[in-house]
């Protein structure tokens, strides 16, 4: 028997979210760490898990996702994104609701480039008179 599992990528500032959705009992694997040690705080466990219990799915399935790049905030942001879009290839009657949310759009914010004979992307060097 085959193993059944969607998948979503989520991507935000430089943090990718790779997330595999499996029928099971609610586990979140992050890194192969539980989501509780991964990001330590129950904020960023919430915001990730949005998604689900929006759409009242969070005891239905696993979560294995493997992240890299970006901090805390980014990893919370894409996998969040990756989260929404594997459920949205496990049961497409969601795409409204998770739409409505704001769940399925990626946020395009990025860490802006830095410019040459400035200090960083807009911090020029301090003035002096003399």
């Amino acid at each position: 028997m085959t193993k059944v599992h969607f998948y979503g990528t989520g991507r935000r500032k430089n943090a990718v979210a790779r997330v595999y959705l499996a029928p099971g009992e609610g586990k979140t694997i992050i890194n192969k760490k539980e989501i509780s040690t991964y990001f330590g705080r129950k904020a960023l466990e919430n915001r990730v898990l949005q998604p689900l219990e929006l759409t009242g799915t969070s005891g239905r399935f696993d979560i294995l996702a493997h992240v890299n790049g970006g901090g805390c905030s980014g990893q919370v942001g894409a996998l969040r994104l990756g989260i929404a879009r594997a459920l949205l290839q496990a049961d497409p009657n969601l795409r409204t609701t998770l739409k409505r949310a704001g769940f399925l759009t990626r946020d395009p914010r990025m860490k802006e480039r830095r410019k040459y004979g400035l200090k960083k992307a807009r911090r020029a060097p301090q003035f002096s008179k003399r």
